[in-house]
C-alpha cells in the first residue's frame, strides 16, 4: 500500500535530473525566454503535484494541498535548498520566463472562479435564508477584526510599503475570514451531509463568504491601485460593483441562458458551447476590471450565472472541470508554492509571527462561527460542526495571497506566511468537521426530506432539464402542447416547440388548406405557457419550424441535449399493430425517451381542459414507475383525479402464478405509488385488477371510472418497426379516452411469452 501511495513520488527525483540536464543544455543555447522551459515547467507542476495530490486524497486531505506541496517542493523551500542549481535551471529568475508561465496562472485564476461559481448554489442559500447570512457575518466580523488588528501591528520590516499599512491590514483581514467554499464542500459531501439541514448551512454560509470576500477583494484591490484612501474611488468601485451585480443578477442571468441556448441549437464546432462560456467569462472580467475592481469578480459571477443556466449544466461542469483540474489547477497551486519560501521560518521571529497568525486565523473564524451558529438558532453541536467547516482556507486563500503579491500589497515573507496558515488550516480541518458531524443526529423531519429528495434524485421528471414539443397542426399538437406545457411548467423548464408538418414552401401550394406553420407554432407556445403559471416562474418557449425531411430535422435537433420528446400529431397508430410512419421516423432519429400523446373523447373537443383525470397502470417495473412519475406530476401541476390500478404484466405473471407472496407483492407496489403521490401532496385512488390480463384490467377500469387519459409508462421493444409491446398497442387502439405513452430512451429485447 505505501509503495502504491509513494509511487509517482519516486518518479520526481529521475524527472528531475533529466529536466535538469535539459534545461541546462536550453539555457546555454539563448538568454531570452524558452518554450522548452515553459513545457518543463509545466510538466513538473502537473505531474509531482497530481501524483501529490492522490496521495493526499487517500489519506483525506483535498487534492489542492499536494498541489501547493508540489509547488513548496519544486521551489525554494526544499529543491532550491537542497539542488539550487537544478531548481535555477528549470525555474529560472528571469522576468520574461516567469512572464510565460505565469499569465497561464493568472488564466487559471479566472477559470478556478469561474468553477467556484458553478459550484455556488443560490438556491441553497435561499433556502436556509436569514440564519446562514447571520451565522456568515459574524464569522467574517470576528476573523476580520483579528487579522486587521495584526496588520497594524506587524513590523514595517513584513510590509512590502509601510506608509500603506491600511490596504495591508485590510487584505490582512480578509485573508483571516474567508472560508474555502470547495474544501467546505469537498468534505461535507464525502461525509453524505450535503442535504442535511447542518451541511446546507455550513455550505451555505461558506458561499456568502466567498461572494462577501471577493466584493471586499475588489474594493481593496481599486484602494491599493489609488495607493491611498480616495474616498471618491472607492465609492465609484462600491457602486460599480453594486451596479455590475444588479445587471448580472437580472438580464445578465436571462442573457446567459439565452447565449448557452444559442450556442448550443445554432453552432456546430465542437465545444461551442465551452467557448461561449470562456467568452463570457473573459468579457465579465474585462467589465470589473474597468470599473476597478479585480477581475476575478468578474469571473466569479460568471460561474454562478452559468450555473443557474437551466440546460446543459452536467455535460457544461463535468467538461470545465477536467481541464481546469488536470491542467490550471496544479500549475496555479504549484505557481503559488513556489513562491512560498518556507526557508524563511527558520528565522525565529518568522516562525514565532507564522504559528501566531495560524493561532489568531482558527481562534477567530472557529469563535466568530460558532457566535454566528449560537446566534442564528443551531445547537451547541451543530455550532461546533459549523465552525470546525469554517476554519478551511485553502484555495480561496492562495488566491487571495497571490492577487496581494501580485499588485505589491503584501511582502514575500507575508506570503509565505499566509500560504503556510492556509495549509495547516486545511489540513486541520477535515479530520474535525468529520468528527463533529459523525455525532449529529437526524430529526424524524429531516429524515423524511432527506428520503424524498434521494427519491427525486434517482427519478425521471425530477431529473428533467430540456423537453422538446413536436407538433402539426392538429387537435392533438394543442393536447400535447397542454400536457408538455404541465410538465415544464411546474419546474419552469425550457422548451422548444417544433412544428413537424408541412413546411412553409409546401402550404404555400394548398392555401387555405392547412394552418401556417407559425400560427400553429404560436398556438403551441401560447399553449405551453399558458400551463407554467407557478412558483418555478414562467417557461420560456422557443419556437422553430422544420426546414428540411423530418427525420433530418428530428436528428439535427436531438444532438441538442433534450431529455424528453413530447409528440403531438394528428394521427398516431396506423393499420395492422404499427403506429403511423410518421411517428415511427421520429422515434427513429430521437433514442431519448418519448411522450406520445394521443387525445381522445372530449380531448377532442377540449383539448385544453382545466383538469384531468388520470388513470395510471403500475407493475413494478421500472418504466411503470416512470409512468407513475409522470402521472403524478400532471395530476400535482393541475387539478382533477389521479387513479392507480395494478397490472401484472406478461414477465410478471409466470412468477406470481401459485406464489403465496403474490397479493403482498401487489399491494407493497400500490404502497410505493401512494407514497409517490403523498409526496407531491396528490390524493390518488388504488384498484387491485389482478385476475385479468393487463390490457383488459387497464380498460376495464376506463369504462368503469370516470377518466380521461391514461399514462403508461412503456418499453422500447427491438423490431424492425416502432413497438411497446402488445399491451400499450391494446390500450392506444381500443381506449376510449386519450392516451399518453412515456417510453424508456433504450429499446430492449421482447419477454418470452409465459404460459
Amino acid at each position: 500500500m505505501l509503495w502504491t501511495l509513494l509511487r509517482p513520488v519516486g518518479l520526481v527525483p529521475a524527472a528531475l535530473i533529466l529536466t535538469t540536464i535539459a534545461a541546462g543544455a536550453e539555457a546555454g543555447k539563448s538568454a531570452g525566454p524558452s518554450e522548452f522551459l515553459l513545457v518543463a515547467q509545466i510538466v513538473l507542476l502537473i505531474a509531482v503535484g497530481r501524483g501529490l495530490g492522490e496521495i493526499m486524497m487517500r489519506i483525506g486531505q483535498p487534492s489542492v494541498i499536494g498541489e501547493l506541496l508540489a509547488g513548496i517542493i519544486l521551489g525554494p523551500s526544499l529543491l532550491g535548498w537542497i539542488w539550487p542549481e537544478a531548481q535555477a535551471a528549470i525555474f529560472p529568475n528571469t522576468p520574461e520566463q516567469k512572464a510565460m508561465i505565469a499569465g497561464i496562472a493568472q488564466f487559471g485564476i479566472l477559470l478556478l472562479l469561474l468553477l467556484t461559481g458553478m459550484e455556488t448554489d443560490l438556491k441553497l442559500v435561499r433556502k436556509v435564508g436569514r440564519a446562514a447570512i447571520a451565522i456568515s457575518i459574524a464569522g467574517i466580523v470576528v476573523p476580520f477584526a483579528c487579522g486587521f488588528a495584526l496588520g497594524e501591528f506587524l513590523p514595517d520590516a513584513l510590509l512590502p510599503n509601510p506608509q500603506e499599512r491600511l490596504v495591508a491590514s485590510l487584505f490582512m483581514g480578509t485573508a483571516l475570514s474567508i472560508s474555502s467554499v470547495k474544501i467546505v464542500a469537498v468534505v461535507v459531501r464525502e461525509m453524505n451531509f450535503m442535504r442535511r439541514n447542518v451541511g446546507q448551512i455550513i455550505v451555505a454560509t461558506a458561499v456568502i463568504d466567498d461572494t462577501i470576500g471577493w466584493i471586499i477583494i475588489a474594493v481593496i484591490f481599486s484602494l491599493a491601485s489609488q495607493g491611498s484612501l480616495d474616498i471618491a474611488s472607492v465609492t465609484k468601485s462600491v457602486l460599480g460593483t453594486l451596479a455590475f451585480l444588479a445587471v448580472s443578477f437580472t438580464i445578465g442571468r436571462r442573457l446567459v441562458f439565452q447565449l448557452i441556448r444559442w450556442a448550443n441549437d445554432n453552432l456546430v464546432s465542437a465545444a461551442a458551447v465551452i467557448s461561449v462560456i470562456l467568452l463570457l467569462m473573459s468579457v465579465m472580467a474585462m467589465i470589473t476590471h474597468l470599473i476597478g475592481v479585480h477581475t476575478v469578480l468578474g469571473a466569479f459571477v460568471a460561474g454562478i450565472l452559468v450555473g443557474e443556466s437551466p440546460i446543459l449544466t452536467r455535460q457544461i461542469d463535468e467538461r470545465l472541470r477536467g481541464l481546469i483540474s488536470s491542467f490550471f489547477m496544479p500549475v496555479f497551486f504549484g505557481l503559488a508554492g513556489l513562491s512560498a519560501d518556507l526557508t524563511v521560518l527558520r528565522d525565529p521571529n518568522l516562525l514565532m509571527l507564522t504559528g501566531l497568525l495560524v493561532v489568531i486565523a482558527s481562534v477567530g473564524k472557529f469563535g466568530g462561527a460558532f457566535v454566528g451558529g449560537t446566534v442564528g438558532g443551531l445547537n451547541g453541536r451543530e455550532s461546533l460542526a459549523l465552525a470546525s467547516g469554517m476554519n478551511a482556507r485553502g484555495s480561496t486563500e492562495v488566491i487571495i495571497a497571490t492577487i496581494g503579491l501580485s499588485i505589491g500589497v503584501l511582502s514575500q515573507n507575508l506570503f509565505t506566511m499566509i500560504v503556510t496558515m492556509a495549509i495547516v488550516t486545511t489540513m486541520a480541518m477535515p479530520p474535525m468537521l468529520r468528527a463533529a458531524l459523525a455525532r449529529l443526529p437526524m430529526s424524524a423531519e429531516e429524515k423524511e426530506r432527506l428520503e424524498r429528495e434521494e427519491f427525486e434524485r434517482r427519478g425521471f421528471v425530477a431529473n428533467l432539464e430540456r423537453p422538446l414539443l413536436a407538433v402539426d397542426e392538429s387537435v392533438n399538437a394543442t393536447f400535447a402542447a397542454h400536457v408538455a406545457g404541465l410538465i415544464a411548467g411546474m419546474r419552469g423548464l425550457p422548451i422548444t416547440v417544433l412544428h413537424i408538418g408541412k413546411r412553409a414552401e409546401e402550404q404555400e401550394k394548398g392555401r387555405g388548406e392547412e394552418v401556417s406553420h407559425e400560427a400553429v407554432v404560436k398556438k403551441a407556445a401560447e399553449t405551453v405557457s399558458a400551463n407554467s403559471d407557478n412558483d418555478a416562474g414562467s417557461v420560456d418557449v422557443i419556437s422553430r419550424t422544420r426546414r428540411a425531411e423530418l427525420g433530418e430535422t428530428i436528428a439535427d435537433e436531438a444532438r441538442k441535449g433534450f431529455d424528453l420528446l413530447v409528440v403531438g400529431i394528428a394521427k398516431v397508430a396506423a393499420t395492422k399493430d404499427r403506429f403511423d410512419r410518421k411517428v415511427e421516423g421520429i422515434a427513429a432519429k430521437f433514442e431519448g425517451p418519448l411522450a406520445i400523446v394521443a387525445a381522445k373523447g372530449k380531448h377532442l373537443k377540449q383539448p385544453m381542459p382545466e383538469a384531468l383525470n388520470i388513470l395510471v397502470p403500475v407493475s413494478g417495473s421500472a418504466v411503470s414507475k416512470r409512468g407513475a412519475e409522470v402521472a403524478v406530476a400532471l395530476a400535482q401541476a393541475g387539478s382533477g383525479s389521479l387513479r392507480v390500478v395494478y397490472v401484472a404484466t406478461t414477465r410478471d405473471k409466470g412468477a406470481q402464478r401459485g406464489s403465496s407472496r403474490g397479493l403482498s407483492q401487489e399491494t407493497g407496489i400500490l404502497k410505493d405509488t401512494s407514497d409517490l403521490a403523498a409526496r407531491y401532496d396528490v390524493d390518488i385512488t388504488t384498484t387491485l385488477r389482478v385476475n385479468r390480463a393487463p390490457e383488459a384490467a387497464i380498460l376495464r377500469e376506463i369504462d368503469t371510472t370516470d377518466v380521461d387519459l391514461v399514462v403508461m409508462g412503456v418499453d422500447r421493444i427491438q423490431a424492425d418497426h416502432l413497438s411497446f409491446g402488445g399491451v400499450a398497442d391494446a390500450v392506444l387502439r381500443q381506449s376510449k379516452v386519450s392516451v399518453l405513452l412515456v417510453s424508456s430512451g433504450e429499446a430492449r429485447q421482447a419477454p418470452a411469452e409465459q404460459g
